[in-house]
């Protein structure tokens, strides 16, 4: 199967293997295996260094946006109508290698293969890198999307702080990007006729099929909401257990029930970060506060899962003399990608090509508001995602770069 692509794609075969190399150290955490690539650090900065060096290896117009998002041009950027691709280069804590950087580097193989073997778009193509798409680091995701899109407000994003104090515009300036900018870019998105993400599967549906690349057809609504529990710090080994305010209590009876109520919902509950004041192993907690991570296949079952979790957060608080508040972070509707797009993608692949829902957000759903968005999956053996064992096999990424070569062939040579 491997040999297929190889032909197919000839030396953007070698050169999607070259870059893989180059980007695997980056941000690479060894104690775990997994990647810590946060907007606005270091190993972000390495990231986007290593954007830029393909661009310019390529003889590609660069731009770095009002939001920070970097973009690689072939063809002129201001002609209108531009056929875009591309993902982002940030990660999860402890993420793994593919949620992203493969759909930054099929956009770079695929634009080579497809200019190697002599396509001559008469449309822009342009290739991206959307940055804090993950919103590991300041707790709302696809930051830079959202900005763009105008979803995220100059205002929102400035109130912005990550877990060691740092305002986002401050983390902004500090890498070099001037934060007085940032906000809705309307001229950039008329720029953009189409935006085609090819990104690995969270899930194991193509597994199940002998696919390797199956064409997205809706994202689940999903929101991050943060539960504060106010307690009263007190002595762990002096203090009676009837006489505690503890909110470690309410806070794991809250974890429970979400997970039971996600059950009966046919959805998708998860705490899956918390912070604890003062945070001493002699101390009863004063301040226990969760972020819950929230989806379903439609708006009206995620609504009443969320309010039913609040619901018991707040008598388990009231029974345990802790206030409770909730805080809704981010939310982002369902998703139903452009369908003349879907379509498209459907008949340029192949009328088999799987057509499958996913519950994980993308900059691609972000942006549906404003521009013709679809999304491009590779398949995942394991099905694993946010994790060190995510993964994908060389020949199935292969079949990836040669399914959106012929995409953005079809696109913008026909």
């Amino acid at each position: 199967m491997t040999e297929a692509y190889e032909e197919e794609l000839g030396d953007a075969a070698d050169g999607y293997r070259r870059m893989w190399r180059e980007l695997l150290p980056v941000g690479r955490f060894q104690e775990t295996g997994g990647y810590r690539r946060f907007a606005w650090t270091s190993a972000d900065a390495e990231c986007r260094a290593w954007f830029a060096e393909q661009t310019a290896a390529r003889g590609l117009t660069y731009e770095v946006d009002r939001n920070g998002n970097q973009w690689a041009w072939y063809g002129d950027p201001e002609a209108g109508d531009a056929v875009v691709t591309g993902s982002h280069l940030d990660s999860v804590p402890d993420g793994g290698a593919y949620d992203g950087p493969l759909g930054v580097i099929s956009a770079f193989a695929a634009l080579d293969a497809m200019l190697a073997r002599g396509a001559r778009p008469t449309r822009p193509i342009a290739l991206t890198n959307f940055v804090d798409e993950e919103g590991a680091r300041f707790g709302v995701a696809c930051v830079g999307s959202r900005l763009t899109a105008g979803v995220l407000t100059q205002d929102q994003a400035f109130r912005l702080r990550d877990a060691d104090g740092v305002w986002l515009p401050d983390a902004m300036a500090a890498a070099g990007q001037d934060p007085a900018m940032i906000g809705k870019d309307e001229a950039r998105l008329a720029r953009v006729g189409a935006y085609v993400e090819l990104h690995v599967e969270q899930g194991r549906y193509l597994e199940e099929t002998p696919h390797a690349v199956g064409v997205a057809s809706a994202i689940w609504p999903h929101g991050r909401w943060r539960f504060d529990f106010h307690g009263e710090a007190n002595h762990a080994g002096t203090t009676r257990l009837e006489d505690r305010r503890d909110p470690m209590l309410t806070y794991a009876n809250t974890v429970l029930a979400a997970r039971k109520k996600a059950r009966l919902a046919g959805a998708l509950a998860t705490f899956g970060k918390v912070s604890v004041e003062p945070n001493g192993t002699n101390a009863i907690a004063s301040l226990v506060r969760g972020w819950l991570d929230s989806r379903a296949a439609d708006e009206a079952t995620l609504t009443a899962l969320v309010d039913a979790i609040s619901e018991s957060a707040r008598e388990r608080a009231e029974r345990d003399g802790v206030r409770a508040e909730i805080v809704r972070e981010s939310y982002t509707p369902v998703v139903d990608f452009d369908d003349v797009l879907r379509d498209r993608l459907v008949s340029i692949l192949g009328p088999d090509t799987p057509v499958l829902p996913t519950g994980a957000g993308h900059d691609a759903g972000i942006l549906s508001a404003a521009v013709p968005t679809a999304m491009l999956f590779v398949r995942n053996p394991t099905g694993v995602s946010h994790s060190p064992a995510e993964s994908a096999t060389e020949p199935d990424c292969l079949a990836g770069v040669a399914a959106l070569a012929k995409v953005l062939e079809e696109m913008t040579c026909r």
